[in-house]
């Protein structure tokens, strides 16, 4: 027992949540996409191996080489511009052999460690607090310019969230708050119009049902007709029929909710907090302040995507494109997730039941 436990990771319990919500998510996939088969059981084969490989490492040893993460990350985020596919009008990927890569997504847990190891631990003067922004903007540029709004801002928590363990005072982060409140008409500004769409959608889906508001309540829809049990898999009418979109990746949710009925979704929700649960059990037993800080980011992240993707697929948070993880088909995300809690698993001194 004590070799599986070895094996698997040093934490059993995380790696039991990670198994029961990635086999839940797979069936799932499998009745409303089955197309994206087999093809997407390489993406979770490897974010096993991922998960495993990185739950051997200890936290001290990556965050000798968080520089060299942080550089190879920004040649990492550069490649798409090279050699990258354009879909949708969007530069993202690259394809290595039969895999399609979208590096915003694979640096994120790398791009982690590098601002743990750089804020924590030691004293924080302005300078640095200001030199950290800095660096962080260039790798969330470069996200925001392919474009992936959705990735660039969950980077933006997984930063914040470092920042919150971080020995900065928190006066610094209410002048960063009047601040981010002073740029929202900048940011309305320059914002793509179909992103502008989205906000004015949520506020108001019916103005344009068959255009911009047509996702939100596609999804609305889907969510209440699955009742308490669901519509059973592969027999939900708005996700078999095409009416939902993105119904494998954004709105993974309502149509887990639709074919399986409230108490799917129940068990989706759980099995996404059982996870953030034990990252927040980590945090309590972090190895050092710098893989304190890692896991606030990752935790951050997590609650970031669990909050919105639940939040949009029920109407009440304006669409984005944030996947449910573990759940949500995207090759690149899974990886990411199972890299990041691989760390996180490794980051804590004792594994708290």
């Amino acid at each position: 027992m004590q070799r599986t436990t070895s094996i698997l990771g040093p934490d059993l319990l995380l790696f039991v949540g990670i198994a029961a919500l990635s086999i839940l998510g797979v069936v799932v996939l499998m009745a409303i996409s089955p197309q994206i088969f087999p093809q997407y059981f390489l993406y979770v084969i490897l974010g096993f191996i991922a998960y495993i490989v990185f739950a051997q490492i200890d936290f001290d040893i990556l965050s000798l080489f968080s520089r060299h993460f942080y550089i190879g990350s920004l040649i990492f985020l550069i490649l798409p511009i090279i050699i990258g596919q354009v879909t949708r009008g969007t530069i993202r990927w690259f394809t290595l052999g039969p895999l399609n890569i979208q590096p915003a997504e694979i640096v994120r847990p790398f791009l982690l460690v590098f601002f743990a190891n750089y804020l924590a631990g030691r004293e924080l003067r302005p300078k640095k607090v200001f030199r950290a922004i800095a660096l962080f903007f260039i790798p969330f540029i470069l996200i925001a310019l392919q474009p992936s709004l959705g990735v660039a801002v969950l980077t933006a928590f997984g930063f914040l969230g470092v920042l919150l363990a971080s020995p900065l005072e928190k006066k610094y982060f209410v002048f960063g708050a009047i601040v981010l409140v002073g740029l929202v008409p900048l940011i309305w500004l320059i914002l793509a119009p179909y992103q502008r769409n989205r906000i004015i959608s949520f506020i108001e889906p019916s103005r344009d049902p068959n255009a911009s508001g047509y996702n939100s309540l596609q999804s609305m829809i889907s969510v209440g007709s699955g009742k308490f049990f669901g519509r059973g898999l592969g027999k939900g009418t708005e996700t078999q029929l095409l009416f939902l979109p993105e119904k494998q990746t954004d709105f993974i949710f309502a149509a887990t909710a639709e074919e399986l009925g409230f108490v799917g979704a129940i068990l989706l929700v759980l099995g996404e907090f059982f996870i953030l649960w034990r990252v927040t059990k980590f945090m309590e037993n972090a190895i050092n302040p710098q893989a304190r800080a890692f896991l606030s980011g990752l935790f951050s992240v997590l609650l970031f995507q669990v909050f919105v993707h639940i939040g949009m697929n029920l109407g009440i948070l304006p669409i984005t494109g944030v996947p449910l993880p573990l759940v949500s088909a995207g090759g690149s995300s899974l990886l990411a997730t199972m890299i990041s809690l691989g760390i996180a698993a490794k980051s804590s001194r004792k594994n708290s039941p």
